[in-house]
């Protein structure tokens, strides 16, 4: 029998009487272990060695892992700290006493309530008296792992992956077994095939390709798998969602993630005494707090607005209003400040109707951390500034940016918004609980927004999510598998595009 050279040496390093590691055959025969593995592949093919395979897994801390080894997992830190300030306390002084700051803050709260250590509503958190964090299953993983132990349970390993707490790494042992065939072919005797494994430029040149006996591959092996760049899904989504737009005649816009509370909220009929406008619901600035400058005339409109309302019928609030108020610097719980900014003109000069205007960009928000809610997420805005709207033209706006993505089972409800009359907000159905989703907000812009910012004609409006849409398309249940601190990352790697 002839056999290329390497197929050769690690026939004569297998054993029949027992199974030996790809490694163990590379060391005795001199040889890579890639090489190695070719060889047993074909020699397997022509059953002259059995080869089998098993995956190991090998979990390590990470050097967040380690630290919370050392220390406390945020989540029981929290519940400590309210157990230690008396059972229930606001968020603010639990976080305080914690001694939590920046990421871990997300961390704690989410992982608090996902293991019921205790509740969080309405900017209190209060612990279950029957949680005992010392059997808290990740706490005694760490543990396990900081003193080089193993854990068996699966299902709290890759809870602590997803958390970016352990590394796993998985390994492929392969060992090799000589069969019957194999040994007969041994005592019969091998001779070295004359095969080429590679095709060179040299052959080429010379010619020498025409006469070689090439050795033949196996496409199917097994081969590391590596992990390329990829967008985010939600990246994905975004940019899918700027091409429909443009491609139904709409703009983009963009402006500051920090602005005034004047565009962000003044110009939008928004009294400032809401309780929206509190700390509890929006990221104030410190540094600096306020914008030095702002259009006095619009100023005055809008304040006249606030005050005395907008025509023979307007009435106004009649509440505080201060230019203090309007000059102070929050990040955007919305991106309608956009809009407001277009339509003054301050953005891009001043607007003629027709227009379409659109944005996908990231407002922050003070919110219960839950499956649906963040504390930054992607709103997309939109607006349509034309004469003689009607909330049929929304609906059928709607209607037809949701079909690019296979929505087609839209639900709308009527609400109240300061700055839209009338308004309704938007339900999907979700793929796999068959639950209704709220996906956005919407309506047409009042008077009493639209008169102080110069725009004497109809502007319908909305304000979308841009997550929610993804929870539709994708079918998952928890936004934070995909965007936060929990994600999911082989759902990140390997998700479809599926519009």
């Amino acid at each position: 029998m002839k056999l290329p050279d390497a197929q050769r040496a690690v026939l004569e390093a297998a054993s029949a009487n027992e199974a030996r590691s790809i490694e163990r055959l590379a060391a005795e025969a001199d040889l890579p272990e890639p090489t190695v593995v070719g060889a047993a592949f074909t020699l397997e093919e022509e059953g002259l060695v059995d080869l089998t395979e098993r995956v190991e897994t090998d979990a390590t801390l990470t050097e967040e892992g380690r630290e919370y080894a050392d220390t406390e997992l945020p989540e029981l830190a929290l519940r400590e700290a309210v157990v230690a300030i008396g059972g229930e306390t606001d968020l603010g002084s639990a976080i305080d006493e914690a001694d939590l700051e920046g990421p871990q803050v997300d961390i704690a709260l989410s992982n608090f309530s996902r293991k019921g250590y205790g509740t969080i509503e309405d900017g209190q958190i209060s612990v279950a008296p029957d949680a005992d964090p010392a059997d808290d299953p990740e706490r005694l993983a760490l543990a396990a792992l900081a003193d080089d132990g193993s854990i068996d349970d699966e299902s709290v390993l890759d809870g602590l992956a997803g958390r970016n707490l352990v590394a796993r790494e998985e390994t492929t042992i392969r060992e090799v077994t000589l069969t019957d065939d194999g040994v007969t072919a041994l005592m019969e005797g091998i001779e070295t095939a004359d095969t080429v494994g590679a095709l060179t430029p040299e052959m080429l040149t010379t010619g020498e390709w025409r006469d070689a006996d090439f050795a033949a591959y196996n496409v199917e092996a097994d081969a590391e798998r590596a992990q390329a760049g990829r967008l985010h899904p939600l990246r994905r989504t975004a940019e899918r969602v700027t091409d429909v737009l443009v491609g139904m005649g709409f703009e983009e816009m963009d402006g500051p993630h920090a602005d005034a509370e004047f565009w962000i909220n003044d110009c939008l009929f928004m009294p400032q005494d809401h309780p929206a406008r509190t700390h509890w619901d929006q990221f104030t600035l410190a540094d600096p707090d306020a914008i030095d400058e702002l259009p006095d005339e619009l100023v005055a409109g809008v304040e006249h607005a606030h005050r005395e309302g907008v025509g023979p019928d307007g009435d106004g609030y009649h509440s505080p209003w201060s230019t203090d108020v309007a000059r102070r610097l929050s990040l955007r719980g919305h991106t309608t400040s956009l809009s407001a900014r277009h339509l003054a003109g301050v953005a891009a000069g001043d607007l003629e109707p027709p227009q379409r205007l659109f944005s996908v960009e990231k407002v922050y928000r003070n919110d219960t951390l839950d499956a649906t809610h963040l504390l930054e997420f992607f709103q997309i805005e939109g607006l349509v500034m034309a004469e003689d709207l009607s909330v049929r033209d929304l609906m059928g706006t709607f209607t037809e940016f949701y079909a690019q993505f296979g929505i087609t089972d839209l639900e709308f409800k009527p609400t109240y918004n300061p700055y839209t009359e009338p308004s309704f907000e938007l339900f999907g159905e979700h793929p796999t609980t068959g639950e209704l989703v709220e996906i956005g907000n919407s309506g047409l812009f009042r008077p009493e927004m639209l008169d102080p910012l110069g725009v004497d004609c109809d502007v319908m409006a909305w304000g979308l999510a841009l997550e929610r849409l993804l929870m539709l398309t994708h079918g998952f249940e928890d936004i934070r598998d995909v965007h936060g601190t929990l994600v999911d990352l082989d759902f990140l790697r390997n998700a479809e595009v599926v519009y």
